[in-house]
């Protein structure tokens, strides 16, 4: 069988593209990184063949053009993972870890997600809704991750790498991971599966009170 012909259009800072990143890594699927910053997104060419909203991630696999990152993972789970690993195959597992890509494209978006944009890239949006969205989802993944190792299952699965990046790097939108021992403890056991590879940690910067001190 030849060597699939991979393509990942992404950005290096962008938790999106890493829990992509970290599926490829972790099937040991050969790839090409194709950076694709802002004015790349916006450019006519990239929206008519890649993304019409300008979004990323995008993934080639030969002919197949493929936009969102859930999407992406369950396709590489679909076709190149074995058996029911990253993905169940029964009702309840596969609900289960549809739940948590729900709470992946919600929650962990437009709380730490959001705040880790607002602090490193001075995005608009509110700050104090934000920090809120945050804290629930941090409170009630560490009550759901006691006496469990991984969100979906007993076993890793695509519900764990959609939610790690952001969640891993909430520290960067200023959200302390200090009040949830769970939490930390299920980020270093995904830190430690095979081929897990990394998101670059991004400086946060000080505070207009800190800058004055």
């Amino acid at each position: 069988m030849a060597a699939p012909d991979i393509s990942l259009f992404g950005t290096v800072l962008s938790g999106h593209t890493h829990r992509v990143e970290l599926l490829l890594h972790m099937l040991g699927l050969p790839y090409r990184f194709v950076d694709s910053p802002a004015a790349v997104r916006e450019s006519p060419e990239f929206r008519r063949a890649l993304n019409p909203f300008g979004q990323i991630p995008v993934l080639k696999d030969g002919d197949l053009v493929l936009a969102d990152s859930n999407a992406i993972l369950v396709y590489l789970a679909k076709k190149y993972g074995q058996r029911t690993q990253w993905l169940p195959e029964d009702p309840i597992g596969a609900a289960r870890v549809q739940r948590w890509l729900s709470i992946a494209a919600g929650e962990v978006k437009y709380g730490p997600g959001t705040a880790r944009l607002m602090t490193l890239w001075q995005k608009p949006g509110d700050p104090v809704l934000t920090h809120a969205i945050a804290e629930d989802l941090l409170r009630f993944m560490d009550a759901h991750l006691k006496g469990r190792v991984h969100l979906a299952a007993d076993y890793a699965t695509i519900a764990d790498l959609a939610c790690y990046s952001y969640v891993a790097h909430a520290p960067e939108g200023r959200i302390s991971l200090e009040p949830y021992p769970e939490v930390r403890a299920w980020i270093a056991r995904v830190e430690a599966l095979p081929g897990f590879k990394p998101m670059p940690k991004s400086e946060v910067p000080a505070l207009a009170a800190e800058a004055r001190a």
